[in-house]
C-alpha cells in the first residue's frame, strides 16, 4: 500500500500551495491531486478509508518521492485527531511545516473567510470573536503534536518569508530534506499560487446563480448593468483590511508567547527572526 514519503502540513495562507507546485514541477517528485486531500484530518474524509488514501499515488513512478499537501493537518483543535492518524498509519514521515507572519496570516485567513461568505465580522472582531483565526497562527502550539510523535529531526520549519527571499535556495534546503538525489531547481515559469489582489464573497448558490452559464446570460439581459456593477462592488475586497493598534497589540503580545515556545522547539532558527518583525531585539 502506496505511502507519502513527506507531507507539507501547513499552515494555511503561508504559501503552501507555492511550495507545492514548485515540488511538483521537481523530476522525482510526485505530489497528489487534490493538493490537499485532507484525509488525516477531515472525518468524512479519513472514512474512505487507507485504500483511498493510498491510490492518490498511483500515479507515482518507481523510485519517486510521494507527497502531499494538507494545511488541514495543522489545525488546532478544529482536527484534533490528524497525529495519531498519521502516526498509524504513516509511523516515519518527513514533515514540511511552513509558517509567515503570524499577524499577517491572521489578517489573509480573514480575507479567506470574509471572500467564502463565512464571516461578516470587521477583522478586529473576528480576531477576537473567532478563536480559529488566532489559533492557526500559534504555531508553537500546533506543532508540538507533531514533535512529541516523530522527533523535531523529522520536521523542517520554513516560512514564506524565506521562500520570497531566496527561493531557490530555500526550495533546494527543502529538497536535500525530503531526499530529494538531485539539487531542487526553482521554476521562474510558476507563479505565486492562491494569491489575489481583489477579493470577491461568494454567495450563497453561488454556482447555480453565479457561475452558471445559463444564469449569466439571464443577468446581462434582464439586469441593467449599473446595478450589476453597484451589487458586484458591494461584494468585493479592493483593499487589505487593517488591524486597529488594540487589537494589533493584543495579537502580538500573544504571538510572542508562542514564539518563545516555537524557540524551544527550533532554537535560533531564521523563521524566529522572520516572522517576528514585532519581537523586542
Amino acid at each position: 500500500m502506496a505511502q507519502p514519503d513527506f507531507l507539507i502540513i501547513g499552515a494555511m495562507k503561508c504559501g503552501t500551495s507555492t511550495l507545492q507546485a514548485q515540488l511538483a514541477a521537481q523530476d522525482g517528485v510526485f505530489m497528489t491531486t487534490p493538493k490537499e486531500p485532507n484525509f488525516f484530518s477531515d472525518d468524512p474524509v479519513y472514512a474512505q478509508g487507507m485504500d483511498w488514501y493510498s491510490a492518490l499515488y498511483d500515479g507515482a513512478a518507481p523510485g519517486d518521492l510521494k507527497g502531499e499537501a494538507s494545511t488541514h493537518y495543522t489545525k488546532l483543535p478544529t482536527w484534533p485527531q490528524t497525529v495519531a492518524r498519521l502516526q498509524a498509519a504513516v509511523p516515519d514521515p518527513r514533515l514540511i511545516y511552513m509558517i509567515r507572519n503570524p499577524v499577517q496570516r491572521c489578517v489573509s485567513h480573514y480575507i479567506h473567510e470574509w471572500s467564502e461568505g463565512r464571516l461578516t465580522l470587521p477583522l478586529d472582531d473576528a480576531t477576537r470573536d473567532v478563536p480559529e483565526i488566532v489559533a492557526y497562527s500559534q504555531y508553537a502550539m500546533q506543532i508540538a503534536p507533531f514533535v512529541e510523535a516523530f522527533g523535531s529531526e523529522r520536521i523542517l520549519l520554513t516560512s514564506l518569508e524565506a521562500l520570497k527571499r531566496d527561493g531557490a535556495g530555500e526550495l533546494a534546503r527543502i529538497g536535500a530534506f525530503i531526499g530529494l538525489k538531485q539539487p531542487a531547481t526553482w521554476q521562474e515559469t510558476i507563479k505565486a499560487q492562491n494569491v489575489s489582489a481583489r477579493r470577491m464573497r461568494k454567495l450563497p448558490l453561488q454556482g447555480l446563480l453565479i457561475d452558471n452559464p445559463v444564469a449569466r446570460t439571464l443577468r446581462r439581459t434582464l439586469v441593467p448593468k449599473a446595478l450589476r456593477t453597484r451589487i458586484r462592488q458591494a461584494r468585493t475586497m479592493d483593499a487589505r483590511p487593517t488591524l486597529g493598534d488594540a487589537a494589533r497589540a493584543h495579537l502580538e503580545a500573544t504571538f510572542l508567547q508562542d514564539r518563545a515556545a516555537l524557540a524551544d522547539i527550533f532554537p535560533d532558527h531564521p523563521a524566529l527572526t522572520d516572522c517576528y518583525p514585532f519581537a523586542p531585539a
